[in-house]
């Protein structure tokens, strides 16, 4: 079962983010697949995400379509204009990738490559209206296309601090679902009872919404989450916690592990984030029971 009829069939997914490399050397890439397949029911594959020129999102999709592994891909347009964007996902369909996730790309001021003049062609809901039309079998601009492809459309909200800044984002999240998103991704999930909060109005969306579990791998990290994304609701408790672990890092994986199987009763799904740490995703998934 794939994971469009997973998640609209009400059955929990499991996903991973994995970045490719920067370079051409895979083979860690398709280790580290190899490792958790089974074991997830896709895997999200950035696209250069904090403006770190990496292999491209399509590339690294289609070497884990090819594994058997399905794959969700991140697209955006602060690299890319409309015809790139739209041949780049003519090219995924084609290539077995037939998951998509609209994301804003990030600010490029950590870039690696801050000389690189963003694009900006079409926001969000520019890039969602792109393929909206292209799976009515025409381009941006009007003209028909030979072969339609057929995608599942996700979609991400931005972190939230406080109720007000939550609500203008599941208003947000709502707009993005009227053009085509079938699913949501949240921001990272560290306090349980505010997510509670929020899924109780998320509800009213109607489509599955899975949060990200993203894990903390040292006391420094999590301090610095605290004090730069007030919304991410980290507690001194939990601080405290991997402070005064005898082994942190494993601490951290058993908190995402914890997060993942509190969620299975909140969500449709958990998207498991360690930015860079894939050697760290099978023990997640031990520590969650899966």
């Amino acid at each position: 079962m794939n994971i469009q009829k997973r998640l609209q069939s009400g059955k929990f997914v499991v996903l991973a983010e994995m970045n490719t490399p920067k370079g051409v050397d895979i083979s860690r890439f398709m280790t580290y697949a190899q490792h958790i397949r089974g074991r997830i029911d896709g895997v999200v594959v950035p696209d250069m995400d904090n403006g770190v020129m990496r292999m491209s999102a399509l590339a690294g999709g289609a070497l884990l379509q090819q594994q058997g592994i399905e794959t969700l891909i991140n697209v955006y347009g602060r690299d890319r204009n409309r015809m790139a964007l739209q041949g780049d996902m003519l090219a995924a369909h084609v290539l077995g990738i037939q998951n998509l996730i609209v994301v804003q790309g990030e600010n490029m001021a950590c870039s690696d490559h801050r000389d690189a003049p963003p694009v900006n062609d079409l926001d969000e809901m520019g890039v969602l209206n792109a393929i909206r039309n292209l799976q009515a079998g025409k381009d941006m601009a009007g003209f028909d296309l030979d072969g339609v492809p057929q995608f599942y459309v996700g979609c991400h909200m931005a972190p939230f601090a406080d109720n007000a800044a939550m609500d203008a984002e599941i208003e947000l999240a709502r707009g993005k679902i009227a053009a085509g998103a079938g699913f949501v991704i949240t921001p990272p999930v560290f306090d349980m009872r505010r997510f509670g909060e929020f899924m109780k109005k998320a509800a009213a969306l109607q489509v599955p919404i899975i949060p990200t579990v993203f894990l903390i791998k040292s006391v420094a990290v999590a301090r610095y989450i605290a004090t730069n994304e007030p919304g991410a609701h980290i507690s001194e408790d939990l601080i405290r916690r991997i402070r005064t672990s005898s082994d942190r890092e494993m601490e951290g994986v058993r908190i995402a592990g914890e997060t993942i199987a509190q969620l299975r009763k909140e969500a449709g799904g958990v998207l498991l984030q360690t930015l860079g740490w894939e050697h760290r995703l099978p023990a997640i998934l031990d520590a969650a029971g899966l």
